[in-house]
């Protein structure tokens, strides 16, 4: 289990400070997938970094298994590093190592010798989808290839966590699909406990569990995907959800309400059922649904009539019905 208390990181310059991380404070279960989501600059890839001191907290704790790591010697931190992989953005792959060696590489640190880091390599390679490539090189991959090289150099010492700083988003949308489901395959057959950082709603809905939501330096709100995707309690939260470059079509019409399917009540052409029960029209200005565990959660934008009376109804009938709903601008 990874706990951060109170945990903050402050930049000093020469002339200003400039707060990173402001008291954060997170569980990361054992064997869940768990995200943490922010607009650039909001502090997210600091705090991944923080969680295994690549980058040190100002103030604060963190504790992996029960130790605190600001508390561990040198030689102590880098052993309990070995059970906490990463994987970057940008790869970091060495370009003048072949792919076996790449893999290789942290297991030589770790004193591993050859032939059984040799054989190793060849295992994580054969789990990624890359047994062929082990003789190429970087610049002979493609990005998602590149990735799939990351992914086994960071399980090359059985590690119980990884951490994933915004690990997609220089893939396109195909190859993204296929990394996630990478990561989510490793983390059911192997139980790492993994920790994904990223910008973007879609990553979070097909491979977290939970999620936190940073905003400047600070935890907006926590909760699991559908919860958080469902009912947002934050302004950051909503917008990372319904993007503004998003933006419902422009009308006329009446009071603009957010209906809100939970899983319980997806199931149902309820939208209909409505209009034919009250005899009263109305518009869909948007909709967003996931299939989260199996289960549809989602939302639908609709505009009432402008006559009163028919939205009136239309509100009493999502009442009696059970579906949850807000006003919305």
């Amino acid at each position: 289990m990874i706990e951060l208390k109170h945990l903050g990181k402050t930049y000093r310059t020469a002339d200003q400070e400039i707060v990173a991380l402001d008291d954060i404070n997170l569980t990361i279960r054992d064997g869940e997938i768990f995200g943490i989501i922010g607009l650039s600059g909001a502090g997210k890839s600091t705090l991944v970094r923080c969680i295994n001191l690549l980058e040190v907290p100002t103030s604060g704790e963190v504790l992996v298994d029960g130790r605190s790591l600001t508390k561990l010697s040198r030689a102590e931190l880098l052993k309990l590093r070995q059970s906490i992989g990463m994987i970057f953005q940008g790869f970091n792959l060495l370009e003048q190592r072949s792919v076996l060696r790449n893999v290789c590489f942290p297991l030589e640190i770790a004193g591993v010798n050859k032939q059984e880091a040799k054989k190793r390599a060849r295992e994580l390679l054969e789990l990624v989808g890359l047994s062929d490539r082990e003789t190429s090189y970087p610049s002979q991959l493609s990005g998602g290839q590149k990735q799939r090289v990351a992914i086994a150099r960071a399980l090359a010492t059985n590690p119980r966590y990884i951490l994933c700083d915004e690990a997609t988003s220089a893939l396109d949308p195909n190859t993204t699909r296929q990394i996630l489901e990478l990561l989510r395959q490793i983390n059911k057959d192997l139980g790492v406990t993994i920790v994904v950082i990223t910008h973007e709603m879609k990553v979070i809905d097909q491979i977290c569990d939970r999620v936190a939501v940073i905003d400047h330096s600070h935890i907006a709100e926590e909760g699991r995907v559908s919860e958080v995707f469902t009912n947002p309690r934050s302004e950051i939260a909503r917008n990372l959800i319904i993007p503004r470059e998003r933006t419902v079509l422009e009308t006329d019409g009446g009071k603009r309400l957010r209906l809100k399917f939970d899983g319980e009540t997806t199931s149902g052409p309820h939208i209909a059922e409505m209009i034919l029960a009250c005899q009263a029209p109305v518009s869909i200005l948007m909709a967003n649904t996931k299939e989260l565990d199996g289960v549809i959660y989602g939302y639908t934008i609709i505009e009432l009539p402008t006559d009163s009376h028919q939205a009136d109804k239309i509100i009493l009938w999502l009442r009696n019905s059970g579906i949850a709903f807000e006003e919305v601008e």
